[in-house]
């Protein structure tokens, strides 16, 4: 893979297009991007997006971003791109700082767009309050419709290629979007045991047993509201952590653990896997400095309820969470029935407004 260098940033020329550009003067997509949950969480990153340890997720199914792009040729190329956001077609000025920068870092790889306008029009499927992954599949949605034009201009484009290269971009606006693309089971982070990882874009991992690829995922929002310490401030609060070196390592060891988990079967280690993980990652919070704390006491209940369901039926129930309160109910399909009894009669009384969702494991992006 070639790369150059313009000022601090690294392009990656194979994703830079080159030939013959068609002449389009108006182009309307729209496309459909799910949310994932990491069971291997990555916590850490360096400059534009690229983590400091692999990661393993489930892409879901029913958490989804439908996202609308019209592409309109604009008289004169500009020097910034021309753009308008609207969320359930509202104006939406909050996102548009978020929408520059993730245009500006994309522009090397999509130089056609100064000659565009973009009118953008996004919904999810979920309270985009809900804090369940939605700047993931925003990301997602978003670079699944730039790439979708882009094939207009350069129809040679393969479709492998168009895949790989829509993760890049997504990773670009949010790093777990990357694995957004593609499902059920999407690998992003360099492992020196899968050759075909990398830190540049999600890859899906067809090797799992059947009974992960038809997992359900029920979440449970304990907290709908903003968090007190975001995403990218916790990650950066990973530099200089204490125990980030050992949390590094860890987490390469869990991946490869975990895929032998899911490629096996193996309902009870994966469960040892993914909520050691989830309890790590809050730990990492706990330990930083400043530390905070993003779980609530509702939280905790619901972890402890869980287990001790689990301890007195056998059932295969397992909770894992991402950064934030809300926790993610993962168990087989063919004991949904009983599980779902379970969440609904014991543990919705601890959700905000006992609200929860029933998600199930996806594959990833749809055009509309």
């Amino acid at each position: 893979m070639g790369a150059i260098f313009v000022s601090t940033m690294m392009i990656r020329t194979e994703f830079v297009p080159t030939g013959g550009e068609m002449e389009i003067s108006l182009f309307k997509t729209t496309w459909t991007a799910p949310s994932n949950i990491a069971l291997v969480k990555y916590w850490g990153k360096k400059e534009l997006q690229i983590p400091c340890n692999p990661s393993v997720s489930f892409t879901l199914d029913q958490c989804r971003t439908t996202t609308t792009v019209r592409f309109e040729k604009q008289l004169d190329a500009k020097d910034d791109v021309v753009f308008t956001i609207q969320y359930d077609g509202k104006p939406a000025p909050s996102f548009e700082p978020k929408i520059k920068t993730f245009i500006d870092r994309i522009l090397p790889y999509a130089p056609y767009l100064k000659q565009y306008s973009l009118a953008i029009d996004a919904s999810t499927s979920f309270t985009h309050s809900s804090r369940i992954a939605s700047s993931a599949s925003a990301m997602a949605a978003l670079a699944a419709a730039i790439m979708d034009f882009e094939k207009q201009l350069y129809p040679s484009m393969t479709n492998d290629h168009q895949t790989k290269k829509c993760s890049f971009l997504a990773r670009l606006g949010s790093g777990s979007a990357a694995r957004s693309v593609e499902g059920p089971v999407v690998l992003w982070g360099e492992h020196a045991n899968t050759p075909e990882s990398s830190n540049l874009f999600g890859v899906r991992w067809t090797k799992g047993a059947e009974v992960f690829n038809t997992f359900r995922d029920t979440i449970l929002l304990v907290d709908k509201g903003e968090k007190e310490v975001s995403s990218t401030v916790g990650h950066n609060l990973m530099h200089n952590h204490p125990f980030a070196e050992s949390r590094f390592l860890q987490a390469e060891k869990n991946y490869q653990a975990l895929l032998d988990v899911l490629q096996n079967g193996d309902m009870s280690g994966f469960t040892n896997i993914v909520e050691q993980e989830a309890l790590s990652l809050h730990a990492m919070m706990l330990t930083s400095s400043p530390s905070y704390i993003l779980m609530h006491p509702n939280t905790l209940e619901i972890i402890q309820r869980v287990r001790n369901f689990r301890n007195k039926t056998d059932f295969n129930l397992t909770f894992t969470l991402d950064a934030g309160a809300n926790v993610h109910l993962l168990y087989p399909e063919d004991q949904s029935k009983h599980i779902v009894e379970f969440i609904e009669s014991d543990l919705g009384q601890f959700c905000q407004n006992k609200e929860l969702i029933h998600d199930r494991v996806g594959m990833g992006l749809k055009k509309a």
